[in-house]
């Protein structure tokens, strides 16, 4: 039987430690400040019971206690002290020469110390005048709490006050500084704000958790940014990238899907006409030349296919570059250039090539491989000659866009091509419709595009103003 468990609660160890660990840090945290401030309280608690009172009440006190003295001597005093108030009997001391007090009270040594400096110091506090009588006496608008006086028994004594120790004593002794209802409410305290912290910071995590099943799953349409709200931290940034990242993988499971289909339409063409040779080869003998001709241009063409397929499937695996290879891309562009002149002499097409002078004088060269790279401009450079007629031109021109890129642009004068399938025309297995169709697989620009961006470039069409179709090739300079 599984343990009880509400719907409500979060599941998942991560949310219990971090509240735990919030909660007990809370917690300690809390403990230590308040020890922080008993142990400051029981400090100046002593310090405050030990220390002399010299406010302007307390002198008119021991002005009083010291005329008691004065003119009645100790038993006057025991006599009106049953009349004091618990503050007058718990701070009023009267101390002889061997540091007791009269009334048999404890004398703080801290108080008497500093009451004897005050007396022994008339600059900070001043001393007692003497009278004609020989006794010691205050003048009476002297209001010092310290005062000396001799009784009529010549007996010295020093009267002083100390602050209110009974107030000092309110202070909750160690071990009982904190009340019940503060621990309660600061560990409840504690707990919901641990609690809230750790579901803000682990419900991310959860929605990342489910979206990963989900992507394992199959669903492929799974996204998780829309869902974090208003954060602006890693967290969210980690959504974010896993968007992307199913994004990326529908893509290519849909293409590699769109793929798959293509094939298997391109190639049931050419296999029914080699079947179809293969039969006709067998009922007619006497015909045995032609069918083999024919099954030699079928063989050809599966052979380009499956090569072309080959090729646009180990670029679209490839990353960006190859660390271990580079060339010059402008070498690479004249031999193209040159190859590609045999093709067009035959067709009538003329192709001249322009780049900047600076170029002519400079290395240009590339991490990668420099075969992806011939073939990516190679099919572009070999579509404008198909599509371009007797007596018309095929520009190719290399320019530097600063230090940052490197242009390859290459027009033709054909028939462009309609504006709603200028992006189609890099997807594999797209022909061209009605009068610019051309035979072939459609698998040289798709080809062309996946090189150029495995160096990092991009390709995009566009139809010129004066007729033809203007390919641009954009390549990043290495720094």
């Amino acid at each position: 039987m599984k343990p009880f468990s509400p719907s409500f609660l979060p599941r998942g160890r991560l949310f219990w430690k971090i509240l735990l660990l919030f909660w007990v840090t809370l917690i300690a945290g809390f403990f230590a400040v308040a020890a922080v401030f008993a142990i400051y309280d029981e400090q100046r608690s002593a310090v405050v019971r030990e220390a002399l009172a010299t406010d302007p009440r307390v002198s008119s006190i021991t002005n009083s206690a010291a005329a008691v003295l004065q003119y009645g001597g100790v038993p006057a005093l025991t006599e009106v002290s049953r009349h004091w108030s618990k503050f007058m009997r718990g701070n009023l001391l009267v101390v002889d020469d061997n540091d007791h007090d009269v009334l048999s009270r404890p004398v703080p040594p801290a108080a008497l110390k500093m009451a004897r400096q005050i007396l022994a110091n008339p600059t900070q506090s001043p001393g007692p005048v003497g009278g004609p009588d020989g006794h010691d006496r205050r003048d009476p608008q002297d209001f010092s709490s310290v005062i000396r006086v001799t009784t009529p028994q010549g007996q010295p004594l020093l009267v002083f006050m100390t602050y209110d120790e009974n107030r000092a004593r309110r202070t909750p002794p160690p071990g009982a500084w904190l009340p019940p209802q503060i621990l309660w409410l600061g560990g409840l305290g504690s707990l919901v704000f641990s609690a809230l912290l750790a579901f803000y910071l682990t419900r991310p995590i959860r929605l990342l958790q489910r979206a990963f099943d989900r992507v394992a799953n199959g669903d492929l349409d799974e996204r998780i940014a829309p869902r974090m709200g208003r954060r602006r931290d890693e967290i969210a940034d980690l959504g974010h990238d896993f968007d992307r990242m199913a994004e990326r993988l529908k893509q290519l499971v849909n293409s590699q899907q769109q793929l798959l289909h293509d094939v298997s339409h391109e190639l049931r063409s050419p296999l029914a006409r080699l079947q179809v040779a293969v039969g006709l080869a067998r009922q007619q003998p006497e015909n045995m030349t032609n069918s083999l001709d024919r099954i030699e241009r079928e063989s050809h063409r599966l052979d380009e296919l499956v090569g072309e397929l080959l090729t646009l499937s180990r670029l679209e695996a490839a990353g960006e570059g190859d660390p271990d290879h580079y060339f010059d891309v402008i070498e690479l562009l004249d031999a193209i250039v040159d190859d590609a002149r045999f093709e067009a002499n035959n067709a009538g097409v003329q192709i001249d090539l322009a780049r900047d002078a600076a170029l002519d004088s400079r290395e240009i060269i590339l991490r990668g491989r420099a075969e992806p790279m011939y073939r990516a401009v190679e099919n572009v450079i070999r579509n404008a000659i198909k599509y371009s007629t007797a007596g018309q031109r095929v520009i190719v021109a290399a320019h530097l866009r600063g230090e940052a890129f490197l242009e390859i642009a290459v027009a033709d004068q054909g028939p462009g091509v309609p504006e709603g399938q200028l992006e189609q025309m890099f997807q594999p297995f797209v022909t061209l419709d009605g009068a610019n169709r051309q035979p072939g697989h459609g698998l040289g620009l798709a080809i062309a595009q996946r090189a150029v961006q495995a160096h990092g470039g991009s390709i995009k069409a566009m139809n010129r103003p004066e007729g033809g179709l203007q390919m641009i090739i954009k390549i990043p300079l290495q720094q």
